[in-house]
């Protein structure tokens, strides 16, 4: 547990898979005790069984929904030090008027509104405790123009979120981040390229290391993020 005598609460949204399911297992990795946190169920069991951890399920965007997640995960697992939103959902690249309103209220609902429904359901026992850590998975969408008009202003918003959760907290001594993705090989992002709605050659020239990133390697950012090394680190947006 590197040095703890009692093993750290992380709780990881979107933990079953791709990104979220990276940081779990770093996380756990690190002696963590992490909390998968997932609407699909199934997948959450199997990657809380991998590492040891607990699965729940709960969908991001319903504040009911997490609320009682959270109040199960402090009472079953402890208080939780560190929260890693990771849960979201990609978007087709079209343009603004092929892309039907319903598909945007579903990325914002997931992406926006579930990170910060998150953050505060789980903040609550933080702020009591004066202590946390909460990172948030933004994207580089979020800071440049693309043709991601529901996606790329939602990710915007996660990074606006991360600032001013940062300002709001810090005096409670808990520090919110963000790490902005580039394009990283998740299992939503083969299964477009599959389907032959992202050209992957593509993608990987729009990168300056000319590839696209794993999932592991975010996860490494984050736990660093989690982690005392980045103690003095909040209202950060590090790209990856």
């Amino acid at each position: 547990m590197n040095g703890r005598t009692k093993a750290r609460i992380s709780v990881v949204t979107g933990g079953a898979s791709g990104i979220g399911a990276a940081c779990v297992r770093e996380l756990a990795s690190k002696g963590d005790l992490v909390a998968v946190v997932d609407r699909d169920a199934a997948k959450a069991k199997e990657i809380a069984a991998d590492v040891g951890g607990r699965a729940y399920a709960a969908d991001v965007g319903d504040e009911d929904s997490v609320a009682a997640c959270a109040e199960s995960i402090e009472r079953e697992c402890g208080p939780v030090d560190v929260l890693v939103n990771s849960a979201g959902i990609i978007q087709v690249p079209v343009r603004p008027h092929d892309l039907p309103m319903r598909v945007w209220d579903d990325v914002v609902r997931v992406d926006q509104r579930g990170t910060y429904v998150a953050c505060v359901a789980f903040a609550r026992g933080m702020i009591a405790r004066r202590r946390g850590s909460v990172i948030n998975i933004a994207s580089i969408a979020g800071m440049r123009s693309m043709p991601l008009h529901a996606y790329a202003p939602a990710k915007a918003a996660v990074i606006a979120i991360t600032e001013c959760l940062a300002a709001e907290w810090g005096p409670c001594g808990i520090r919110v981040n963000a790490v902005s993705p580039g394009y990283t090989l998740t299992p939503a992002l083969k299964n477009a390229i599959d389907r032959g709605e992202r050209d992957v050659s593509s993608l990987s020239a729009n990168a300056a290391l000319r590839r696209l990133v794993d999932p592991a390697e975010i996860a490494s950012v984050v736990a660093f993020l989690a982690s005392d090394a980045a103690s003095a680190m909040t209202g950060a947006n590090v790209p990856v």
